[in-house]
């Protein structure tokens, strides 16, 4: 078992680079795979070491972390709610974050307030941000007064419903710019983000991996229930707040810089289980992680090649996972 792990180790990670240069080498101009290598060691022409770092490497790496974040989360849910199809939006993260980029877009223009690009940008990143760590603040509280994980699980989905309905209305009597705005946002994007975002971007991202290793031990004990985690001696409150927080600032974080990006984070870890045929998480978290990354960067080139929204190339995929586990567990 140890063997067939290390070798679908070996072989993930060595597909991951070779997409992470296809995707480099993926976009309106086309460049040689070879070319693309060369550039990132400093070598070839000067037009092709542009085009690589100043153009397509920050959304390289923006697809490399948003796959990883979005995997990981999917995955936590589905250990604490014990649920195949949770996903890393189910507490709300992503409607916090709509909402924050719906006051903002939708709200600033009924205002009378005039938004430039630059500005744009950079708010509709802060607004989503701040949305979700509203959600964020609010769920930790339910968290520490309600014991029952399934009553969480439906307060989440309820509030996701709630939070829709008052975009909703926003939309229906905004102006077709800012409309037309938000709803190219909802489309998900890896190319908006700058190389100052990302700055802002990755570190989130570390700090939330470093709390999903943190939890790995609680989740293999979550595995068999809270009732028995809580009698081997796991802390059942810190261990649900350690995800929780994990979760929020992954999925939050790749949800304000890149717009809602669905379907990973529900279908990448069940790929992984598939392949590596392991319940230890120890096993699972970084097999997911880099599941995610493969699966991103694959969209990704996809998304560039046909020129698409990548959350339609992610949905197209992700559906027929979801389909398949649904009619396998019946």
């Amino acid at each position: 078992m140890k063997g067939r792990s290390t070798i679908l180790f070996t072989l993930l990670t060595a597909l991951c680079v070779v997409l992470f240069v296809v995707d480099l080498a993926v976009g309106s101009v086309a460049i040689p795979p070879s070319k693309v290598v060369a550039a990132l060691f400093g070598k070839g022409s000067e037009v092709m070491q542009t085009i690589v770092f100043d153009i397509r490497l920050v959304r390289a790496i923006v697809a490399v972390l948003a796959g990883a974040a979005l995997s990981i989360s999917g995955l936590q849910m589905q250990v604490l709610f014990r649920n195949p199809l949770a996903g890393p939006y189910v507490l709300g993260v992503s409607a916090g974050a709509s909402f924050g980029v719906a006051l903002f877009l939708l709200g600033a223009p009924m205002l009378g307030i005039a938004l430039s690009p630059e500005l744009q940008s950079l708010g509709t990143a802060g607004a989503a941000w701040i949305g979700s760590a509203v959600v964020l603040i609010a769920v930790v509280a339910l968290a520490r007064r309600i014991k029952d994980i399934m009553v969480m699980l439906i307060l989440g989905i309820m509030l996701s419903s709630g939070v829709g309905a008052v975009v909703e209305i926003m939309q229906y009597f905004s102006s077709e710019m800012a409309l037309k705005s938000y709803v190219v946002w909802t489309m998900g994007s890896l190319g908006d983000v700058t190389a100052t975002q990302l700055m802002v971007l990755a570190p989130v991202i570390v700090a939330g991996v470093a709390m999903a290793i943190a939890a790995i031990k609680p989740m293999n004990m979550l595995l068999a229930g809270e009732r028995y985690a809580a009698s081997m001696g796991l802390n059942i409150s810190r261990s649900r707040n350690l995800i929780l927080i994990s979760t929020t600032l992954l999925a939050g974080t790749v949800t304000a810089f890149c717009g809602p990006i669905g379907f990973v984070g529900i279908a990448v870890p069940h790929i992984a289980r598939m392949l590596f045929r392991s319940a230890d998480h120890r096993i699972l978290l970084p097999a997911t992680i880099l599941s995610g990354i493969t699966m991103l960067l694959v969209g990704d080139i996809l998304a560039k090649y046909f020129v698409l929204p990548i959350n339609t190339i992610t949905a197209l995929m992700g559906i027929p996972i979801v389909i398949y586990i649904v009619t396998r567990r019946r």
